[in-house]
């Protein structure tokens, strides 16, 4: 009986040793590779904490400099994050919040500059549609019409009716009172009822002749209006 089993698992051994002749360099393999993409998960994962922590950290400084309105010091601290995080939402962030700290102390110029590296370089397509935005309203004050008309091609997502309203601007600057109108109309239908944007958008319309005013409506104020 003892031989008879003693048998058996030479035979069971053999089977394994075959076994792992025939197929052991590839489980070995396939091992390997699984861990290494396994480590190589968890290093990546690491590393984007790592990005994110020290990205999050030059975004509070520039957060506080452009509180303080140092332009110089908040264009530093944006150089840096484009050059060593540029892949992040924190940079994207910090080029919309300097770019209004430029424009605010009277430089348009180097703000749409900052602006345009947003809507080529911005890691957020949200992010990119406001830059877009944004830049359309300057190249507006700067009179460059078709510039301005050419930011606000393709699909604007949900900011579509302030892309239309913004349309209707630059036509209506170009002179194009029917264009502007189909534009400011095209707003309207995009606003929710009780909007406080539809009503600047009502406005604009009204003052074309393109809407009749509502009986007993106040006249709305465009004074908190900002490009």
């Amino acid at each position: 009986m003892a031989n008879s089993l003693d048998l058996q698992e030479q035979e069971q051994l053999d089977e394994l040793k075959h076994f792992w002749r025939k197929y052991g360099n590839l489980i070995t393999w396939t091992l390997t590779l699984v861990l290494a993409a396994y480590a190589a998960w968890m290093g990546w994962q690491w590393w984007q904490r790592d990005q994110a922590g020290r990205a999050g950290g030059m975004f509070s400084e520039l957060e506080k400099v452009v509180q303080q309105g140092d332009l110089q010091r908040s264009q530093q601290v944006l150089g840096d994050l484009k050059d060593r995080f540029g892949s992040t939402t924190y940079a994207t962030q910090a080029a919309l919040l300097t770019a209004r700290l430029q424009f605010d102390k009277g430089q348009p110029e180097a703000a749409a500059q900052t602006l345009t590296w947003v809507v080529e370089k911005g890691s957020d397509s949200d992010y990119r549609t406001v830059a877009r935005l944004r830049l359309a309203g300057l190249l507006l004050d700067q009179k460059k019409y078709d510039e301005a008309l050419k930011q606000l091609e393709g699909d604007s997502g949900a900011f579509s009716p302030l892309a239309a309203d913004r349309r209707g601007d630059i036509l209506l600057a170009q002179g194009k009172r029917d264009a502007a109108a189909a534009a400011y109309r095209a707003a309207l239908d995009g606003f929710e009822a009780e909007s406080e944007y539809r009503r600047l958008v009502e406005a604009k319309l009204m003052a074309l002749g393109a809407m009749a005013p509502a009986v007993g409506a106040a006249s709305p104020s465009a004074s908190g209006a900002q490009r």
